[in-house]
């Protein structure tokens, strides 16, 4: 029975590393995988899962209009796993879209994304994903200054100060944020 999973972690806990792996990993028993992203995501490349440590993919940009399910549902193999990196920036009908291809095509879907923003607010599309995924896992990884587990993301300037108001959507990487605990969101040590 195919499943809706969400997997979610702060910046740099490897949600990109292992979108690759997991469909290396089904490709290696040669079974079909599908790759999204959100459009969104212009780091590297529109249309392109990239981790930070090299390795990249090319994969389905989603725009606003762009309907999943159908992109799906068309394809002329079977597909055995749909994945969906980015999902924080997708809008509640995409992952209702989601839920349909779990529900209605039988394919498991697993989307990777952070949780919150920067104002330790959650994400439209996470906030989706957290009410309609059947399995939530959190990936982890430490607090950029101290040996905490990270569980925000501090977002910082071009001078290196914190930076907590703002539009919600800054795409960066290690030069915009930085993954940290709590405490240290609150009071970063600068």
């Amino acid at each position: 029975m195919a499943q809706l999973y969400f997997r979610y972690g702060a910046m740099n806990s490897g949600k990109s590393i292992e979108i690759l792996k997991v469909a290396h990993n089904y490709e290696e028993q040669n079974k079909s995988v599908l790759i999204f992203t959100s459009v969104l995501d212009d780091r590297d490349e529109v249309g392109y899962v990239s981790s930070r440590i090299g390795l990249r993919r090319e994969a389905i940009p989603i725009h606003p209009h762009t309907d999943v399910f159908e992109i799906v549902r068309r394809q002329p193999e079977p597909v055995s796993c749909v994945l969906v990196d980015e999902v924080q920036f997708l809008k509640k009908e995409h992952i209702m879209q989601l839920t349909s291809i779990v529900d209605e095509l039988d394919i498991p879907v697993m989307g990777f994304g952070l949780k919150n923003d920067f104002r330790n607010e959650l994400f439209e599309g996470s906030r989706y994903m957290l009410l309609y995924a059947d399995k939530l896992e959190e990936m982890k990884t430490i607090c950029w200054f101290c040996e905490r587990k990270a569980t925000m993301n501090l977002r910082v300037d071009g001078n290196g100060n914190p930076v907590y108001t703002g539009d919600q959507i800054l795409i960066g990487g290690n030069d915009r944020y930085y993954p940290v605990c709590r405490k240290c969101h609150r009071n970063p040590p600068l």
